[in-house]
């Protein structure tokens, strides 16, 4: 019962590459032959279990190391070690070796990545067995496609794409990862067709290097998954008119977004703001915005925020923020502006649970933005009778006033269940027994909730 989990995925896991010896134990004698002519004279004895077949994952980079290391061990008294060009051949030639037995030997694979960062070269006998062993590509669920920048690369990433789009349509996560500016029509051309070829995309994700800008209708193909795709991740790309394709998807739940040009922040923020109108905002339930200085990771719309001061940046935020307003449970913001547009945000928040800030004002001295900030939370708790929150962070219960806002927001909206208070040791007993009435006051660290 063992052996097919621990067969799984060896080329990932395995400490040691002899598990590869078991593999050639099924070569035929053309194959062998191969390997004496290189100097490899180890006898494969036959094993109890056809190992091949228990293959699910594999990773085309993994495989050629993993291969690399084989050859160093079963070689290691060899001249032709100290010989890089002929051991660079002797890989390629075992990487094409072994990947063909998989394929003839019945693997199935549910996972693949074609990482071309060391395995660079394969045989065109290896598409043909793809031709005559259609099972192994066939129940492919989990496509990830990276390091496609040189020549060799992208036509070994082409021809592999073309052989995914032709014997499969059941992929359900798709990433593509350390995608380049280069442009060229084939590379573009195979991965809009995988895109097409499937029938239940759930999940795609795209990482560039040096800020991805054009996509040449790769990001438009996705209408074709508008059924099916529920999460979309974008990474150090821009959000050009392609990415409008997202307001079709009619289950999309989870959109992350990481953006890495200081310059380009803004921009990508207004983008934001026109692509995700209302009509999807309102489906979303995770939304994760990594931009420059402004992080935000939320689970189940769990928002954390840091920005980096600058005013301009917080509006463009806040904006873009509204159309996901109704879903919002976990607000966590820090060093931003106590603005009028930051209140009325937290004011419409009517799913609220956890609500943490920390806020400046620039220039205010200490007591002014004292007094500020709790006219605000104030107004917040007079108002937002319908907030259903359940944990409010707070500094420091300063004086009566504030005591007294806390206790009419506990008697008109009866949700809240803890406050947590960071100057906890600090309270005055008075107020302590005054508020604790209505409401439990622990310390600020029992009730942080970390996302």
């Amino acid at each position: 019962m063992s052996i097919p989990i621990l067969w799984r995925e060896p080329f990932e896991f395995s400490q040691s590459p002899l598990f590869i010896s078991k593999y050639f134990s099924s070569l035929g004698k053309c194959e062998k032959i191969i390997l004496k002519e290189y100097g490899i004279n180890e006898e494969f004895s036959k094993t109890i279990f056809d190992y091949p077949r228990f293959l699910k994952a594999l990773d085309l980079s993994s495989l050629y190391f993993q291969a690399e290391k084989w050859i160093e061990l079963v070689l290691v008294n060899s001249n032709l070690r100290g010989d890089n060009r002929l051991k660079h051949n002797i890989i390629i030639d075992i990487t094409n070796l072994l990947l063909k037995l998989l394929i003839e030997n019945g693997a199935t694979l549910h996972s693949l990545e074609l990482r071309f960062s060391g395995c660079r070269e394969f045989k065109p006998e290896i598409f043909y067995v793809l031709g005559q062993n259609e099972q192994f590509l066939s129940q492919l669920q989990h496509l990830s496609l990276s390091a496609i920048k040189f020549d060799f690369d992208i036509d070994s990433a082409t021809t592999w794409l073309k052989a995914v789009a032709k014997y499969t349509t059941k992929i359900s996560t798709l990433n593509i990862e350390v995608f380049y500016l280069d442009y060229n029509k084939h590379k573009y051309r195979a991965l809009i067709n995988v895109i097409k070829s499937q029938k239940q995309l759930r999940l795609f994700g795209i990482t560039g290097v040096g800020f991805l800008t054009k996509f040449h209708s790769m990001i438009s193909a996705l209408e074709s998954q508008k059924n099916s795709l529920q999460e979309v991740r974008i990474d150090t790309c821009t959000l050009n008119e392609e990415f409008e394709v997202l307001k079709n998807c009619k289950n999309l739940e989870t959109l992350r977004i990481r953006c890495c040009d200081q310059e380009c922040c803004d921009q990508e923020l207004s983008k934001l703001s026109k692509i995700l109108d209302n009509k999807i905002g309102n489906k979303i339930s995770t939304l994760e915005v990594i931009c420059c200085q402004i992080y935000a990771q939320p689970i189940a719309l769990i928002l954390r925020l840091e920005l980096n001061g600058d005013e301009n940046q917080e509006y463009t935020l806040l904006e873009a923020l509204k159309s996901f307003c109704p879903n919002i449970i976990y607000l966590d913001i820090m060093n931003i502006k106590f603005s009028t547009k930051l209140v009325e945000l937290i004011s419409d928040l009517q799913k609220l649970q956890f609500l943490s800030l920390q806020c400046y004002t620039d220039g205010m001295p200490d007591e002014e933005l004292k007094k500020r900030v709790m006219q605000a939370i104030y107004r917040y708790f007079a108002q937002s009778l319908q907030c259903t929150f359940k944990k409010l962070l707070i500094h420091k219960i300063y004086n009566e006033k504030i005591s007294k806002a806390l206790i009419e927001f506990c008697i008109r909206n009866k949700t809240l269940n803890y406050v947590g208070v960071y100057k906890y040791l600090d309270l005055d007993d008075n107020i302590r027994k005054e508020v604790e009435a209505y409401v439990e006051l622990v310390t600020f660290k029992r009730i942080l909730v970390y996302c």
